[in-house]
């Protein structure tokens, strides 16, 4: 479903101090943005940024990226960080597809993929998953170390759990039905909390061997 454009988001994505813009001084130098040496985590379809904005309160010693690749829930989501005060967080309009050119090659020391599209209805469409081999490869070649994923798609984690195994990637704390498992970490995402009570939500990690 496409997204009614806000008449203020233009604004947002234009003066917001938080977003990263292709023309930036900075874009492809999130190193030298952030300048404090901490880690850098990145999270791959932020949406409104409920999960980044509170993952970073939590955690303030890591820098976050968080990608979005509508222009307008991205400026939703970076507007939100700052009348939240939010921690160190640095928003980019970019789609994964595109190669995550604005990323140097160890840079980023975890990503988060929560409730990515299944691309579940046909069974064609499943290289355009997230956790599909093609980008599994693009993700080991710019040496992301630790993958954090959740879906509330069977089939989709399913299909993960395979595509890890294939290119060799550990799977650890499996979890097939997050909510009761009590797991004391968790930060819930906007859909998450919508529809997490029409069926259980999956987890697991992933680190690059």
């Amino acid at each position: 479903m496409r997204t009614r454009k806000k008449k203020w988001s233009a604004g947002e994505l234009e003066n917001n101090p938080r977003i990263l813009r292709n023309e930036s001084e900075y874009f492809g130098r999130l190193t030298e943005y952030f300048n404090d040496g901490k880690p850098i985590h990145l999270e791959i379809g932020c949406g409104k940024g409920r999960f980044i904005i509170e993952t970073s309160r939590r955690e303030p010693d890591i820098n976050f990226v968080a990608v979005e690749r509508d222009e307008t829930i991205l400026a939703t989501a970076a507007r939100r960080a700052e009348e939240k005060a939010a921690g160190s967080i640095a928003f980019v309009v970019a789609d994964v597809n595109d190669g995550l050119e604005f990323i140097k090659s160890g840079e980023i020391s975890r990503l988060y993929i929560n409730f990515c599209d299944p691309w579940s209805r046909k069974k064609k469409w499943a290289k355009r998953r997230l956790t599909y081999d093609t980008f599994l490869e693009l993700y080991e070649k710019l040496k992301i170390p630790e993958i954090f994923f959740k879906t509330d798609n069977r089939v989709l984690f399913e299909s993960s759990l395979e595509s890890f195994s294939r290119k060799n990637w550990l799977v650890k704390n499996i979890s097939l039905d997050l909510h009761a498992s009590n797991f004391p970490e968790n930060i819930m995402t906007e859909y998450e909390e919508k529809f997490s009570a029409h069926g259980p939500i999956y987890r697991l990690e992933a680190e690059l061997r």
